[in-house]
């Protein structure tokens, strides 16, 4: 079996996330080897076939590894969703402002532009997020009007 189709997994005890390192065929070490030479002392690993990894990475620091299956801490997920909204909102925001100078320059009602604006802020503190029990309620959550494009698509 070629290195490429093993990745070594552990938790990294510092930030509790899921570590993987991927192989390479070019590497003249097995996976063992590496994973004792690369793996901080004393943490427990595993060595998995690469065709049982989890191919979506939308959620990637979210993952767990347990009972010899993949999972998703959705505490972590929830930190992640909270974290593309707040990213998205960047941008939505700059847009506003200018919109907003623009209205000020002709004395026009800028009270639609604040109501977006606040509610942009309001986004990550949404109940929905925090009643979300797995990945495809989070994902669900995006409000695309307020928000653009999903990144989970």
């Amino acid at each position: 079996m070629k290195n490429s189709d093993k990745t070594i997994f552990y938790t990294d005890p510092s930030t509790g996330y899921l570590v993987s390192l991927a192989l390479s065929d070019k590497c003249t070490l097995t996976p063992e080897q590496i994973a004792e030479k690369d793996v901080p002392d004393k943490i427990t690993y595993k060595i998995l076939d690469t065709a049982t990894v989890p191919t979506n990475y939308d959620f990637r620091d979210a993952w767990t590894y347990t009972d010899s299956k993949f999972g998703i801490d959705i505490t972590k997920a929830r930190e992640i969703h909270k974290n593309n909204i707040r990213y998205a909102r960047t941008l939505k925001f700059a847009e506003l402002d200018i919109e907003f100078q623009k209205a000020q320059e002709t004395s026009a009602d800028t009270s639609a532009i604040v109501d977006k604006k606040n509610a942009l802020r309001n986004a990550p503190a949404d109940n929905a997020i925090d009643a979300a029990t797995d990945v495809a309620g989070l994902k669900a959550q995006w409000n695309t009007s307020l928000l653009g494009t999903s990144p989970y698509t």
